[in-house]
């Protein structure tokens, strides 16, 4: 492998090659050195993008359009194709290039000169149509990720480039079918893996490994659940899976609808700068929480109570709830029409009744379908009696006062809200749906100790709400996407589950977590249990266990407790050696705050973003010492910069962020502020895995016993 830099570019700037480097002489010409080919390259590839972009902005569509309606959607369609075409100037075009030993595509014969693709985040083709960058994620780009020197893949030549801002200023060789040159690995990939992150999540399109872009380019017909631990970049494999999918399958997405769901806000925020970047401009994030949100959230139910209210057999005494509405007809129903009366017996609505109960029907449906069935038989005395009914008249007759009156008295309306209030409000209406499936004693758990009079003035918590959701999809059908992420899935409950799985019946589901971080007491004990509550037990189960952003003595550090939390579970086999990249600390307990922002200090000298992660308790003293101290902070989802580089972090809201450095408070403190010590563990697993460059742990407890 060799390794290219400009000479006056700094050794330890993101992206250049360390080592001798050639440099470029003032004035030289672009065929004279490669590395000014590959700016002059990038130049040109910058000026087609711009023309690429004007062109658009240059349309005229006053002349092509019906209507109104069909201008201002091609209007829109033809905003958002401007803002895909931006240039970002820190954002590189492209990060590598291909050289192909034959000819790519079906006219490729023997012997055949070969081709040259730069890979880059998006497509740009010249004035002639001539493609300038190749898009991640087209086919031919698909050995850059997988080519190696045993299966090279038709590739003669892999080279990666580095960049310094906007700026390229290195570039690195991999020589796939040159016998006489060992595999190594890339300094440049390996310089960009680490580099220091300031703001929101970025996007690896440069740096996605082989059993990553497995997952990534896996098909849209097919679920796929990923389970890996800390800085294994199982968040990042489904953003970037989304985009790939977007290419892949762009009109049936397009109607179907994609969506990303995260554990919080402050996670998608996080995150939400990593598809953009791609150039997919229009996927939804949300949070469970945002799905199921018909009512409002203003309580919290006790642990044990949240555990039964998630657990999947509230949705059979849901079920038997809804059903329970539906009244056997006890006699018969007179239609007058006219001067004839028509008659329809008690037996026979009550077939028609059965007959519906009996179909696989949502509940309001099955509603809206008996006033039409009750007219058919109206019509089928009518043709008897000799007379030509049409569908007009079976209409009318199924609005007829006296059809309604019987269609209400048979299967009248069902509002979730008020039927989840007076489940939990009623004992002895739960307790006669609830029979067989919910002991007395879980019953008892789920009431209300006080009865809320109205659904407006309940004090409903999160596991109501989704509770009101599943209530709501058995009156009607919950829209289903083309395709869901869902991330942070270990801490969901199997009801929150199945409220997932009902926005994506008809379509696929990526799911990304880490059985090792479930935190809530009703966190998943497997993935095929998880799988069988979104409804797609079929779906197939990867492992990441690389590392790629954690230094190794870290994880090492932290998979010490994996024996006691979560046995079995594979531990990280990280990639990156960083010594030194670990520290504990014991400090006096009269000073420990005062020690907390002296290492908050130090690590503000390095370069990045650091996290000061505590016990939700410990929060606001520690905040309360960094102000004293001079030291302003962030909170968890606010976007880094330059200047303000320090986000103050409770323990209950670390999960899926990443930082530089990290400065861990009080483990112990971490491990209590949980209902239970393997809750706590997990929580001060999540904690101790959030550094990227270096953690140091300040402790004036003992740190648990798990960890020595």
């Amino acid at each position: 492998m060799s390794a290219h830099a400009q000479s006056d570019a700094p050794h330890d700037a993101p992206g250049a090659s360390p080592g001798t480097a050639p440099s470029t002489a003032p004035g030289a010409a672009p065929g004279d050195d490669p590395l000014a080919r590959e700016r002059a390259h990038l130049a040109a590839s910058r000026t087609a993008l711009r023309a690429m972009r004007e062109d658009v902005e240059a349309l005229d569509i006053r002349d092509v359009t019906a209507n109104w309606v069909n201008a201002a959607v091609l209007e829109a369609q033809i905003e958002e194709r401007i803002k895909a075409l931006a240039d970002l100037s820190h954002t590189p075009l492209f990060f590598g290039r291909l050289d192909y030993l034959h000819r790519v595509g079906a006219d490729r014969a023997e012997g055949a000169e070969g081709e040259q693709f730069y890979i880059g985040r998006r497509h740009v083709h010249d004035a002639d149509g001539d493609p300038m960058v190749i898009d991640w994620r087209a086919p031919v780009s698909q050995p850059f990720y997988r080519a190696t020197k045993n299966d090279p893949l038709d590739v003669g030549l892999r080279r990666r480039f580095g960049y310094t801002g906007g700026d390229l200023t290195a570039y690195e060789d991999e020589h796939l079918t040159d016998p006489g040159e060992a595999e190594q690995t890339s300094k440049l990939l390996q310089a960009e893996i680490e580099r220091p992150r300031v703001g929101p999540m970025r996007d690896i399109v440069a740096t996605i490994q082989p059993e990553q872009d497995e997952i990534v380019r896996s098909g849209l017909g097919g679920s796929i659940c990923v389970q890996g631990g800390p800085g294994t970049g199982k968040t990042a494999v489904g953003l970037h899976r989304v985009a790939y999918l977007l290419y892949a399958h762009r009109e049936r997405l397009a109607r179907t609808g994609t969506l990303v769901i995260g554990p919080n806000a402050s996670f998608l925020r996080y995150i939400e700068q990593v598809l953009p970047a791609l150039g997919e401009l229009e996927v939804k994030q949300a949070t469970v929480a945002d799905l199921v949100g018909r009512v409002e959230v203003r309580g919290e139910d006790p642990a044990p109570a949240a555990v039964v209210k998630g657990d999947a057999r509230m949705a059979e005494v849901l079920r038997r709830a809804v059903r329970s509405h539906v009244t056997p007809p006890t006699e018969g129903l007179v239609v007058v029409r006219g001067s004839r009366r028509w008659r329809v017996p008690s037996y026979e609505l009550t077939e028609i009744v059965e007959e519906l109960q009996g179909r696989d029907m949502r509940y309001g449906a099955a509603r809206e379908a008996l006033p039409q069935r009750i007219a058919h038989a109206v019509l089928v005395r009518m043709e008897q009696a000799g007379e030509a009914p049409d569908d007009r008249v079976q209409d009318s007759v199924a609005r007829n006062a006296a059809v309604k009156a019987a269609v209400k008295a048979i299967w009248p309306a069902v509002d979730p809200a008020k039927l989840v209030l007076r489940l939990l409000s009623d004992a002895p209406f739960l307790a006669e749906h609830a029979e067989g499936v919910l002991s007395e004693r879980e019953q008892e758990t789920v009431l209300w100790a006080k009865p809320a009079r109205s659904v407006r003035s309940a004090k409903w918590s999160a596991a109501d709400a989704v509770l009101i959701d599943e209530a709501t999809d058995l009156v009607e059908r919950t829209h289903s996407l083309g395709h869901v992420v869902l991330d942070e899935a270990q801490d969901l409950s199997p009801m929150q589950y199945r409220a997932v799985g009902r926005r994506c019946t008809t379509g696929s589901v990526t799911v990304l977590g880490d059985l090792a971080q479930g935190t809530t007491p009703w966190a998943t004990a497997s993935w095929a249990e998880a799988l069988g509550h979104l409804g797609k037990p079929d779906a197939v189960v990867e492992e990441l266990t690389a590392g790629f952003r954690v230094p190794r003595e870290v994880i090492a550090y932290a998979s010490r407790l994996l024996p006691h939390m979560s046995p079995g579970l594979a531990e990280v086999k990280s990639v990156r050696e960083s010594p030194g990249s670990l520290e504990v600390r014991e400090v006096a307990a009269g000073t420990r705050d005062a020690e907390v922002v002296a290492a908050c200090a130090e690590a503000l000298k390095q370069e990045g973003s650091i996290g000061l992660i505590a016990a939700d308790a410990r929060v606001a003293a520690l905040g309360a010492a960094l102000s004293g101290a001079g030291y302003s902070y962030l909170s968890p989802g606010e976007e880094t910069t330059a200047e303000s580089r320090l986000t103050l972090v409770p323990a209950s809201l670390a999960k899926g962020l990443e930082y530089d450095y990290v400065v861990l408070d009080e483990p112990a403190e971490v491990v209590a502020g949980e209902p239970d010590e393997r809750t706590g563990l997990r929580r001060l697993y999540v904690a101790l895995t959030r550094a990227v460059s270096g953690l140091t742990v300040c402790h004036a407890s003992p740190v648990p016993g798990q960890l020595a």
